[in-house]
C-alpha cells in the first residue's frame, strides 16, 4: 500500500477527521506535524496557545503510539519545503489536511496545494473544524453582515450532521523516518501564568470529551441563564478544544442532540447559538480579511484615538483598575490563560471607551494570553464590543461593570475568589468598593489606595466623554461595504 501524509496543523483528534478519514481509505499514513509559524501572520499562536499546542500535540502523540503509530514533527522556513522534503524521503503519493481560514493561511495552503499537484502528489484538503465554511452560507451571493438572519440559514441547512468514526488501527511508522522531539520547537514559553494553565487545563481529545460530558451532565439545563453568570461553571469550556480541534463542532452538536432525543429545547437552541457565533466570526473573516487589524466600519479609521496612556494600560492588564468586575477578569486571564465572555465583553468595554485605548491593543492582550485564542472570534469580538465592527454593539452600549457585577455576580463569588483583598466587603458594596461609607470599608479592614485600588477612571464621566467622541463618527458618511 501507498504512503500519505496526514499535514497536522489545527485538528489535534482522531475522530470525525475527514482528512485523516480520506488518507486511511486508501494509504498507509504518516501522522505529520510542521512547525513554521513565521508563515501564520496574525494567526501564529501567542504565548498562552503555543502552551496548549505543546501539551496538545504531545496527548496526540500518546494516542498514536498507542495505536502503533507517532506523531512526526518536522521544522522548516515553510511548509511547503518540508512536505516536498518528507515526501521525496518517503515516496508518499498523496498529502491529506483540514483547511484553516485566516488569510495568510488561506493563501499559504493555495500555494501548497498548487505547488505539490505540480509535482504529481495528490492534494487535497477538508473542512473539520466548522459546520459550514464561510462561503457556504451567503445571501443572493453575498456576505452575511448580522448574526441573526446568518444563523437562521444555518439552522435552514441543518446544523446536525454525520460525524465520521474514530479510526481502530493507524498502521505502523518506519524507524527510518526521522522527527525532531517536541520539546525542541520552543512552544512551551517562559511565561509566569504556565502554572496555572497546567493546574487548570488538560489539552487533548480525551479531556475535551470530559468537558463536553460534564457541561450535558451539569449545565446544560439551565445554560441560557447560567451562562451570564461568571461565579459558577455555567459554560463549557470547550472554546480552546474546539480552537485546537481536539473535538469538532460536529460532533458536539450531534452528541447534545443524541443526549437530548432530536428535541431542541431552549437551552439547546441558546448553546447551539454560541456555536453559531463562532460559524459568524469565521464567515466575516474570510469575506472581510481586513478586519485582521482594522475595523470592519471603516468610519472607525478616522476615530482620533488618544495617546496610550501607561498607566490605564498597566492597570488594565495587572487587574488594578479598581473596578472588581473587570479586575477579577484581568486575574483570572492572568492565572488560567481564560476569562468569562460576560467578564471579557466588561474589560473589552473599560479598555476601548472607558479608557479610549484602541480595540486593537486588547486584542492584541487576549491573542498572547488566551488558551482559546482564535483569531476570527477575537477580532470580532472585540470589534463588537468597541462597536465599529458587524453585527457590533452600537457605539452608545458602554458596559457599566458595577451594575453588571450587581446582576450577574450578586453573590460577588466571582469577584471574591480573584479579589481576596475585598472578601469581607458586603454584597451591596462589592461591586462599587469606592462608594462604601467609610465605616463599611473600615469593618471590612479595606483602605483604597492601599489594599485596593481607587478606580483609574470615573465611570460616569469617562462614559460621557466616550459618547461625545464617538458621536461625531456616526456623522461620517462612508461606504461601508
Amino acid at each position: 500500500m501507498t504512503l500519505a501524509i496526514w499535514w497536522i496543523r489545527r485538528d489535534l483528534r482522531l475522530g470525525d477527521n475527514p482528512a485523516l478519514s480520506a488518507a486511511l481509505r486508501h494509504h498507509k499514513v504518516i501522522p505529520l506535524y510542521i512547525h513554521a509559524p513565521e508563515e501564520e501572520g496574525a494567526a501564529a499562536p501567542g504565548a498562552a496557545s503555543r502552551w496548549w499546542l505543546h501539551h496538545g500535540l504531545q496527548a496526540l502523540d500518546a494516542q498514536l503510539r498507542g495505536m502503533g503509530s507517532r506523531l512526526v514533527v518536522r521544522e522548516g522556513r515553510s511548509a511547503l519545503s518540508v512536505l516536498e522534503a518528507i515526501t521525496r524521503e518517503t515516496s508518499a503519493e498523496a498529502v491529506y489536511w483540514n483547511r484553516q481560514y485566516a488569510p495568510t493561511q488561506i493563501e499559504r495552503d493555495k500555494g501548497v496545494k498548487a505547488a505539490l499537484r505540480g509535482k504529481g502528489i495528490h492534494a487535497e484538503s477538508f473542512n473539520a473544524a466548522l459546520l459550514f465554511e464561510p462561503w457556504v452560507i451567503e445571501r443572493e451571493g453575498k456576505p452575511y453582515r448580522v448574526f441573526t438572519p446568518y444563523w437562521n440559514a444555518c439552522l435552514k441547512h441543518g446544523i446536525d450532521q454525520p460525524v465520521l468514526p474514530s479510526p481502530v488501527v493507524m498502521p505502523q511508522i518506519p524507524s527510518s523516518i526521522q522527527d525532531l522531539p517536541l520539546g525542541t520547537l520552543g512552544l512551551l514559553p517562559k511565561i509566569p501564568w504556565a502554572l496555572g494553565l497546567e493546574e487548570r487545563w488538560s489539552p487533548g481529545e480525551a479531556a475535551a470529551w470530559k468537558k463536553l460530558e460534564r457541561f450535558l451532565d451539569q449545565a446544560l439545563e439551565g445554560y441560557k441563564t447560567h451562562r451570564d453568570r461568571p461565579g459558577i461553571e455555567g459554560t463549557t469550556r470547550l472554546s480552546p478544544h474546539l480552537h485546537f480541534g481536539e473535538i469538532g463542532p460536529r460532533q458536539v452538536v450531534r452528541t447534545v442532540m443524541s443526549r437530548l432525543g432530536g428535541v431542541i429545547n431552549a437551552d439547546a437552541a441558546h448553546f447551539f447559538s454560541e456555536l453559531g457565533w463562532r460559524e459568524f466570526s469565521h464567515h466575516l473573516l474570510f469575506h472581510f480579511p481586513h478586519t485582521v487589524d482594522h475595523p470592519m466600519d471603516r468610519r472607525w479609521n478616522a476615530f482620533p484615538w488618544p495617546a496610550v496612556d501607561p498607566r490605564l494600560w498597566q492597570a488594565w492588564i495587572t487587574g488594578c483598575t479598581g473596578i472588581p468586575l473587570v479586575d477579577a477578569g484581568m486575574r483570572e486571564l492572568w492565572h488560567t490563560g481564560w476569562m468569562h465572555n460576560r467578564v471579557r465583553m466588561n474589560a473589552a468595554s473599560l479598555l476601548v471607551k472607558n479608557m479610549l485605548i484602541p480595540w486593537q491593543e486588547g486584542e492584541r492582550w487576549f491573542w498572547d494570553t488566551l488558551v482559546d485564542a482564535d483569531l476570527a472570534n477575537n477580532i470580532q469580538g472585540w470589534q463588537w464590543t468597541a462597536g465599529c465592527g458587524a453585527d457590533a454593539a452600537p457605539y452608545f452600549r458602554i458596559f457599566n461593570p458595577g451594575l453588571q457585577g450587581e446582576r450577574f455576580d450578586g453573590s460577588g463569588e466571582y469577584v471574591r475568589r480573584w479579589l481576596p483583598e475585598l472578601v469581607s466587603l458586603p454584597d451591596r458594596w462589592l461591586h462599587r468598593p469606592w462608594a462604601a461609607p467609610a465605616n463599611v470599608l473600615c469593618d471590612a479592614g479595606l483602605r483604597l489606595g492601599e489594599h485596593y485600588p481607587h478606580p483609574v477612571v470615573d465611570l460616569g464621566e469617562s462614559r460621557s466623554r466616550a459618547l461625545a467622541s464617538f458621536a461625531q463618527l456616526k456623522a461620517t458618511k462612508i461606504n461601508l461595504t
